[in-house]
């Protein structure tokens, strides 16, 4: 078995397969249970919304594994975690398992901080669908560097590809892998998509957001890893929309939110 996988790159929105997938997500409009930083709950559930997806962020220990066994996908996102919080991520992880929802992971910072580092290695052992971090976290879980400074990559997604491949491999998860070109592998096959914009990381919550796409898509795509492909692919080319009709960190968040309606509503809706 080869280190590296064929590398595929996704060039153009739409592809065929995705198409389908986002008219299966406007037809289904399905409910994504999300447990994310409390820095980006509302951008993340606007994001759910512009592409035709139902938010819930439902974070009380009494009710988070209850709601994980109804939804249609769950998102797990560790950027703000505290010793209260981490209770409800291992409940709601531990649920989704059991009643196989499918479920993204962000493991934001990991590697950096003990403490959410351990949180990260308990949420794993619950079988997330996808990984997706940027290029320091990637690394850290694959056992192949420290972390990042905070949530900012020291690396660049290139240099992680690999570290990408060997954790898909160990975790049986698909790895989203998010840069200047993201790369999505399930260990055998290996996307890479270009585009987006420079802005998009400076303005607070797109990539949190991006974990909640794939998991709106996981809930209606064949693969996790037709799921991660998509939404990164959609978020590439609502980036560049949103850059063109923008002036600033400001007005590209909302013309972010408007890029990503406007795509996903010229999908027609695709029942099954």
């Amino acid at each position: 078995m080869s280190s590296i996988p064929f590398l595929t790159e996704i060039r153009e929105w739409p592809d065929e397969r995705i198409s389908i997938v986002t008219g299966r997500l406007q037809h289904k409009t399905p409910l994504i249970h999300c447990i994310t930083n409390s820095v980006v709950t509302n951008f993340t559930a606007n994001v759910l919304l512009a592409i035709g997806a139902s938010p819930a962020m439902v974070v009380t220990p009494e009710e988070a594994a209850d709601f994980a066994r109804i939804a249609d996908a769950l998102l797990i996102n560790v950027g703000t975690v505290t010793t209260f919080t981490a209770g409800v991520m291992r409940s709601a992880a531990h649920a989704a398992q059991q009643a196989s929802t499918p479920w993204v992971l962000d493991p934001v910072a990991a590697g950096a901080l003990a403490f959410r580092t351990g949180v990260v290695g308990e949420l794993l052992a619950c079988k997330p669908s996808i990984i997706r971090g940027n290029a320091s976290e990637i690394m850290a879980l694959a056992g192949r560097g420290e972390g990042g400074r905070g949530v900012d990559s020291l690396a660049s997604s290139d240099h992680a590809v690999a570290s990408a491949v060997s954790l898909a491999r160990s975790s049986g998860a698909v790895v989203a892998l998010s840069g200047e070109v993201d790369y999505v592998t399930d260990g055998e096959e290996l996307f890479a998509v270009r585009g987006g914009s420079e802005i998009m990381t400076r303005v607070t919550g797109t990539g949190c957001a991006l974990g909640a796409v794939m998991a709106a898509f996981l809930s209606v795509a064949e693969t996790p890893l037709l799921a991660a492909s998509a939404a990164s692919l959609l978020f590439a080319e609502a980036g560049r929309g949103a850059a063109e009709h923008s002036s600033g960190c400001g007005s590209f968040a909302v013309s972010f939110l408007d890029a990503l309606d406007a795509i996903t509503s010229r999908v027609p809706p695709v029942d099954g």
